[in-house]
């Protein structure tokens, strides 16, 4: 069982920063100097990306700052975690790849919730026959780890839900400090009434052992993100109505003929594979019964990806919607370069009725809608 990929770090570009993160590295024992790094990180971001906080973000600023003062103190035994939630876009996975970065401590990973929960799954397979899988697993994965980031966190099946009860009471037993995203309160997640009842543990064990804070405003920040950010899908492009001349000028293949491309046990349908270059239409990957490990194994192999055929989401079943979702996230997560291609504007294309499409819009919103290729 391998562990869990080295984390992509971001550069810390700023000179004064990176000497006081050095300070506070060399004597963590400084509770002063800790909270003084926080606030100053995000300061400095903030300022660099033209960035003015909301109320909110401060607040969670602060918790953050208190957090690391009592994690490298003398007293960081029963921390509590921190849960933030709120709509898309108002800064959520910002603060916690901030607090991730300015922590000055070496034993910390920083997740996309799909992406451990995959490896969960794949190591407790691996120790099936072991008196307890999960712990086995968790001692691979997260090894002496004291800080814990999962971005993303959402629950819409009952049988992940039942093992997530399990996973947070570990982390909270092994006095790993938690720190969530969402785009729910803790109430609200796996919504579906059939199954909500059961879910209530892990509630009740999120509001008794998590700050549960609110990310609030009234800015979208992922809109501002061709002008501040480098993420990723700003350098992506959504091309309709898709004519042969935009093909053309995409250099796609004139022919698609389907073939099968090996993942896993299996095989999916692929419209072409060419070296780190992808292709796949919405139905190969959508309609069919794919799941997120299948997405990211394909992201290890493939930097460079293109859905075509991309339909009105309204006529698509609830299931290929919630695998169209899952599959963005990934791709996202994973920085992956992405041309969508479809019929209809990306607005139109997109009007659905699955829970997470919100988060959904808001990420594709970062790609240079094209009409006419020049």
């Amino acid at each position: 069982m391998a562990v869990l990929p080295p984390i992509r770090s971001r550069l810390i570009r700023w000179p004064a920063l990176r000497r006081l993160l050095g300070k506070a590295i060399a004597s963590p024992a400084s509770g002063n100097a800790s909270h003084r790094v926080i606030h100053d990180y995000f300061h400095h971001k903030a300022l660099a990306q033209g960035y003015t906080l909301s109320h909110s973000q401060q607040r969670v600023i602060d918790c953050m700052a208190q957090h690391a003062t009592t994690l490298l103190g003398a007293s960081a035994k029963n921390l509590p975690g921190l849960y933030l939630y709120g709509a898309v876009g108002r800064g959520k996975s910002w603060l916690l790849d901030g607090f991730f970065q300015a922590i000055p401590l070496a034993q910390k990973q920083r997740l996309h919730f799909h992406e451990f929960f995959a490896q969960l799954h794949q190591g407790m397979f691996s120790h099936r026959d072991q008196p307890d899988p999960l712990a086995n697993t968790l001692d691979e994965l997260l090894l002496d780890c004291r800080v814990l980031c999962f971005d993303e966190f959402h629950v819409h099946d009952i049988g992940d839900a039942m093992l997530i009860t399990r996973l947070f009471k570990a982390l909270f037993r092994r006095g790993i400090l938690l720190l969530v995203t969402s785009n729910y309160p803790p109430e609200g997640l796996l919504p579906n009434p059939l199954y909500h009842a059961r879910f209530k543990p892990v509630i009740d064990l999120i509001n008794t052992r998590m700050q549960v804070l609110e990310v609030g405003g009234p800015h979208d920040y992922r809109s501002q993100a061709r002008t501040h950010t480098q993420q990723v899908f700003t350098q992506g492009r959504y091309v309709w109505p898709a004519t042969q001349a935009q093909r053309q000028a995409l250099n796609l293949p004139e022919s698609a003929l389907p073939l099968a491309l090996p993942v896993g046990t299996r095989h999916l349908p692929a419209r072409y594979c060419e070296g780190r270059a992808v292709g796949f239409t919405f139905s190969d990957l959508c309609d069919h019964p794919t799941a997120v490990m299948d997405y990211l194994e394909l992201c290890r192999r493939f930097d460079h990806w293109v859905i075509d055929e991309l339909p009105s989401l309204n006529d698509c079943s609830i299931a290929a919607q919630q695998r169209f979702i899952n599959l963005i996230d990934v791709l996202y997560d994973q920085d992956k370069h992405l041309v969508l291609l479809g019929q209809r504007s990306l607005r139109e294309s997109l009007d659905g009725d699955a829970i997470d499409l919100a988060r959904t819009r808001s990420r594709l919103g970062q790609l240079v809608e094209v009409r006419e290729l020049v």
